[in-house]
């Protein structure tokens, strides 16, 4: 029984470290062109380590001078956060009650599956009243208007995910503190919430996510460095008649440390989230 216990576990470290080389391979690779020249990256047979390693990319896209690629990427990435930030916190904000509605009240849960609905239209699809929408309110080519099309992306999403924590809260606990005299707002603020912090940690970090990985409307809806966002100036490095392959990848890493960043600082409460709606409360 021992013997095949230990088998078992070497079983599920093979398996453990095969998952990390396939989810960290791309990444490290990344980082391998980005701090590789021109002719390591279209040596034949390919350079698996640069021979010599240039950090000038990052130099490049990290300098504050006025009109340079520098400038543009700074201000993609502090409009990236912005929008995402805003959209994320507007989503959680709207799914918060209605995510409590929704898990209380059983007889309308079909709304939600409805709305859901809506992720089955392709984007092009909502593109043009989107477009009309915005142009009628002044917001195109706008943080905060791309941060309202996102809304709309997210809260469903988001409002899914908190139910199925809210699900897992027993209602007992609510009705014990109405009848102690707790109004409804303070049952919300003092009980629920407390007990739904992972659930809710988990879903801004996938809206976050989703706010900060999204392109289509990104490009429809921005035109310069006022809005354009980081997936946009990414675009932007890769269409000219000659692509710096190191420099997109460069550019790539840098986009990437923000989400990582937060991954980390967040990583048990995202853990507690996910793993929280397959324990039935």
């Amino acid at each position: 029984m021992e013997r095949r216990s230990l088998v078992f576990q070497i079983f599920i470290h093979i398996c453990a470290l095969l998952l990390a080389i396939i989810v960290l391979a791309p990444i490290l690779w990344l980082f391998v062109m980005s701090i590789s020249s021109t002719g390591d990256l279209t040596a034949k047979p390919l350079h698996w380590w640069p021979e010599e390693t240039d950090f000038s990319r990052y130099k490049l896209l990290l300098a504050t001078a006025s009109n340079s690629a520098g400038a543009a990427f700074i201000s993609a990435l502090l409009n990236s956060l912005q929008v995402a930030g805003m959209a994320t916190l507007a989503a959680v904000a709207v799914a918060i009650p209605a995510a409590w509605a929704v898990s209380r009240t059983p007889a309308v849960t079909w709304s939600l599956y409805v709305v859901i609905a809506t992720y089955m239209l392709p984007p092009v699809a909502l593109a043009v009243p989107l477009y009309m929408g915005l142009a009628a309110l002044g917001l195109l080519n706008s943080v905060f208007g791309l941060a309202m099309v996102y809304l709309t992306i997210l809260a469903p999403f988001t409002t899914w995910l908190l139910k199925s924590g809210l699900d897992n809260i027993p209602r007992e606990i609510e009705s014990a503190a109405m009848m102690d005299g707790a109004r409804l707002d303070q049952v919300l603020r003092i009980i629920t919430l407390p007990l739904a912090a992972p659930v809710m940690a988990t879903a801004a970090l996938f809206a976050f996510l989703l706010a900060w990985d999204e392109f289509f409307y990104a490009l429809l809806f921005t035109s310069d460095q006022r809005a354009k966002t980081l997936t946009v100036a990414i675009a932007d490095l890769a269409g000219g008649r000659v692509s710096d392959y190191g420099l997109i990848a460069t550019a790539g890493v840098l986009a990437a440390l923000p989400p990582v960043v937060i991954g980390l600082v967040m990583q048990r409460a995202l853990i507690s989230g996910l793993t929280g709606g397959g324990v039935k409360g």
